[in-house]
Parts: structure tokens; sequence; C-alpha cells
């Protein structure tokens, strides 16, 4: 089961028409990933390029962000940004150079700190989105039980039994509690 936000992708399509840059902030495993690529689907008609910066041949691919990014036309998506913090100055350079809107749609999961650092430089250049767990009312069988049972964050609430939701919640809980 895919579940659609429909409300979030019209924000996504909305702003772009006026804003350059798009950055959708939220907590790890809350969807910002599947909700870019179904823009990319289901709203785009534009070429799209991808950068998980997780993955080491993305990260190296934007070794040099100038040269990769600079001749590249329609959407550029730039998953865990917060990662190459470096890359906002760049940003700025690139859309005021391009004059255009609806260029990059950056994912990131530490909000704060993506804000801080992309402050300065995107200034009156990007529109912020803020993504949570999946509420009630974005939940298509309205099921109350299973959404308070089994939560908003997709894994959880998608997955095939409550048993395997369970186990999802517990290893996410302790991922968390580890790192602190």
């Amino acid at each position: 089961m895919e579940i659609i936000r429909k409300k979030e992708l019209s924000f996504i399509k909305n702003r772009f028409e006026s804003i350059p840059i798009i950055g959708i902030l939220g907590p790890r495993q809350c969807g910002k990933t599947t909700l870019a690529r179904q823009f990319c689907t289901k709203i785009s008609k534009k070429e799209i390029h991808f950068f998980d910066l997780e993955n080491p041949n993305d990260f190296s691919a934007l070794s040099n962000p100038m040269a990769a990014l600079e001749d590249m036309t329609g959407y550029v998506i730039i998953d865990e940004i917060q990662r190459m913090p470096e890359i906002f100055p760049l940003l700025r350079s690139l859309v005021d150079a391009r004059g255009g809107n609806g260029q990059f749609l950056i994912l990131g999961s530490a909000s704060r700190e993506l804000i801080k650092q992309s402050s300065e430089s995107l200034a009156g250049r990007v529109s912020y989105l803020e993504l949570t767990p999946f509420t009630f009312m974005e939940t298509p069988e309205k099921d109350s039980k299973k959404h308070w049972l089994r939560g908003g964050y997709p894994r959880s609430y998608l997955s095939a039994s409550n048993r395997q939701s369970y186990q999802w919640r517990e290893d996410y809980i302790r991922t968390f509690l580890e790192r602190d």
C-alpha cells in the first residue's frame, strides 16, 4: 500500500511556481524521500537528478558541486543535505544565475541544524515544508485503532502485521537511545 500525501505534493508544486528551492524537513523515516519520489513520478514533467548524500557514490559525485550541478536542468533533489552544509552558498549562486523557480528539492532530517545552515545563504530563495509521520486524517482506512497502535511512521503503520510494526518501533527507538 502507498499513501499519497496530496496536500504536501500540492504545496511543493505550488511553491515551485515562485521559489527556486523547497526544503523538506522532518524526523528520520517520516517519508521525506518517498514524498520527493512521488513528486517526481506523479507531478513533475521535468528531468530529475537525485543525489542521496548517504550514498558514497552520490556524495563523491558532488565532491565538486559546481561542476556537477551547474549544467543540470530540471529538478535536482539532494537527500540528507545536512551532510554537506558547504553546498548552501553554491545553491544560492546557482539559483541566482539561472533566475528560474522550481529547481532544487533539498531533504534533511536535522531540521534546526539545516535551517541554521541554510538561513543566511538561501534567504528569500527557499520555502520549507515540515513533514511529520502520517496523521490520522492521512491514513486511508481512517482506522483509529491501527493508527493508535502502530503510530504514523510509514514503516510502522504500513507493516504487514502488528508484530512487525512493534519490532520496527522497538528498533527505531533503540537506535536513538544507543546514539544518545
